[in-house]
């Protein structure tokens, strides 16, 4: 049996001639926090999409539990395990926080064929769930509207973990929060890890990622830089790779030689 959870190996996706990803490998075991880092244009949100099954990669493997999987729409990535958490969070402002807790999948109860919403038992289970993370909801039946960012943010993340999720992939999800809604955020994922789930955590903020993340994965121009243990790698390495340090530092060699050149 595979000591990983999930493996992504060798995966590439081209759309025409434009090569949206190159041979990015990602292992991921129970309980591991993963930041996959790049800027825009990096090819995250194409990883993303494949890894949620949106996408089929024209090259390489999906390994889940041991198997080799082909994703043919993303609910059989959900089916897999396999969440994900986009930015939109797709929940609907003006519904409940039980209805966007459910979304679809509500308790239901009375006689066969005519069941209905048991909104009492599902009240319940989104207040506890939520809860559990710290978030006091003193009424489930409330807008999401009138939460704040990292409350919705928790929200999506816990309906997934409660519908079964083994993997979770975060995608950018403390872009838009403030200093502490982040941190909320941040500290529910890593309390998730420590239950046993594996999550991917797709940012461009190494800030938010190096605290939290056990390993580092850097994507540029759709190609991996590397996967880094978070005992190899410094938060300032991190930052020289994303900010494209050696592009950099050769820019700099180049324009001192013009410098030289014109100066003679």
């Amino acid at each position: 049996m595979s000591d990983y959870l999930v493996q992504f190996n060798n995966i590439s996706k081209f759309f025409g001639k434009v090569i949206a990803l190159k041979d990015v490998t990602m292992k991921l075991r129970k309980g591991e926090i993963m930041c996959l880092l790049g800027d825009n244009g990096a090819g995250k949100s194409t990883l993303i999409k494949t890894l949620a099954g949106v996408h089929k990669p024209d090259e390489g493997e999906i390994i889940v539990d041991g198997k080799k999987t082909i994703f043919d729409s993303p609910k059989d990535a959900l089916d897999m395990g396999i969440a994900t958490v986009y930015q939109d969070l797709a929940l609907v402002s003006l519904m409940s926080v039980t209805r966007n807790f459910f979304m679809g999948r509500e308790p239901l109860k009375g006689p066969p064929f005519f069941k209905i919403f048991d909104v009492k038992t599902a009240n319940k289970i989104a207040a506890e769930r939520m809860g559990q993370i710290g978030i006091d909801v003193r009424d489930p039946s409330q807008a999401v509207g009138t939460m704040s960012g990292g409350e919705r943010q928790c929200l999506a993340i816990s309906r997934a973990i409660y519908f079964g999720a083994k993997v979770l992939v975060l995608d950018e999800p403390t872009s838009a929060l403030g200093v502490h809604q982040a941190s909320v955020v941040l500290k529910y994922i890593v309390k998730a890890a420590t239950q046993g789930l594996a999550v991917i955590l797709i940012t461009h903020n190494v800030h938010h990622a190096y605290p939290v993340g056990n390993s580092f994965t850097v994507l540029n121009r759709g190609k991996s830089l590397g996967t880094y243990e978070k005992k190899d790698i410094s938060r300032e390495k991190l930052l020289s790779m994303m900010a494209g340090g050696e592009e950099l530092d050769k820019l700099e060699v180049e324009l001192n030689e013009m410098n030289r050149v014109s100066n003679s």
